[in-house]
């Protein structure tokens, strides 16, 4: 694990974590979020739990860290993102109508 971070469990936590990764219906990307922690709350370094849940190291701070600012409900809820294409303007959308509905 990365010097200074120290991921600690409460019993309560640990239940909900155990409870998500048991779940039948829980996401899969819950269900890894919360082995990732799980692991890292028994002690094991960032490349055991890489192997383990075949995620990157990247992939295994993020989520570490997250818990430790958010708990486990940071790891059920994905960050908003900005929409990868801007909305078109509504002048261009009517440019396009008007030379959709007129002949060729």
């Amino acid at each position: 694990m990365r010097t200074g971070i120290s991921i600690d469990i409460t019993a309560s936590d640990r239940i909900r974590l155990e409870g998500i990764v048991t779940a039948r219906s829980s996401p899969q990307k819950h269900v890894w979020r919360a082995r990732i922690i799980l692991l890292s709350g028994d002690g094991l370094g960032t490349a055991a739990i890489m192997t383990m849940t075949a995620k990157s190291k990247t992939c295994v701070w993020r989520w570490q860290e997250r818990f430790m600012n958010e708990g486990v409900d940071g790891l059920l809820r994905d960050k908003t993102r900005p929409p990868g294409i801007a909305p078109l303007q509504s002048v261009l959308v009517d440019k396009v109508v008007a030379l959709t509905l007129d002949p060729p």
